[in-house]
């Protein structure tokens, strides 16, 4: 057999598939409820985010079913798993885009020519039109971000930001936020655009890092909000 290379795999993918053979051992038969995700996660040695990304690739494969306001359960058999997910990590990414853009929005605020400007209002305007037709705002989420990375002049990292939110698009990001992402927490998002607008307008480099880094670490902890419903389930128990 001819010697294969080594890939290394992503956190969460180790997790799941640490879980999908439990489950295959019967250790967590069909119709069990997994432990709750802080458990799992000392359990595992690992961070709570890792173990939640593990969940949704497990549940987007067919292996577990998520219950809002109940819990992770093991699929019966009959349901035929998918291939294993390969995407990268939605958590992980958008920390990158912490790091990243938040510099971005400080280079845009020495630059704040008018028209720039006029047009991250415009890309936020668009955000605001899909979210009160019912639609998630992506088109025109993307577009500002891009907007604020080309007023930094690098094509390099335009290219890089628009790469890195089009991760959104993969199954592991698109599950997450169908779970997390709402009507309200899209409106929060778009008040927090215009934020970061509003200091670079003024030409405020330190109030543009800080207003992206703020955006990019709310939306981060708004995929890391309790379950929907746990509270209650809780409460059942």
């Amino acid at each position: 057999m001819p010697i294969q290379t080594i890939e290394p795999r992503r956190l969460y993918r180790q997790i799941a598939d640490q879980l999908r053979l439990l489950i295959e051992a019967g250790e967590f038969p069909a119709g069990a409820r997994l432990p709750p995700e802080r458990d799992l996660a000392l359990k595992l040695g690992v961070s709570r985010p890792s173990v939640r990304e593990a969940l949704i690739a497990l549940e987007v494969e067919g292996w577990v079913e998520v219950r809002m306001g109940s819990g992770v359960y093991v699929q019966s058999p009959g349901v035929a798993p998918r291939a294993s997910l390969t995407a990268e990590s939605p958590l992980e990414t958008i920390r990158a885009r912490r790091t990243i853009e938040s510099e971005l929005a400080a280079q845009a605020a020495l630059n704040p020519v008018p028209a720039l400007v006029e047009g991250l209002r415009e890309a936020v305007d668009a955000m605001e039109d899909e979210a009160r037709a019912g639609s998630v705002p992506i088109r025109g989420d993307r577009l500002f971000h891009l907007r604020v990375a080309e007023m930094a002049n690098n094509a390099v990292l335009v290219r890089v930001v628009g790469e890195l939110f089009d991760e959104r698009h993969n199954p592991l990001s698109v599950k997450l936020g169908d779970y997390f992402e709402n009507s309200d927490s899209w409106a929060v998002a778009i008040t927090e655009h215009r934020r970061v607008i509003d200091a670079i307008a003024a030409g405020d480099e330190q109030g543009a890092r800080a207003a992206m880094r703020d955006h990019l670490s709310c939306s981060y902890d708004r995929l890391m909000a309790s379950w929907p419903g746990a509270a209650e389930a809780l409460r059942a128990e």
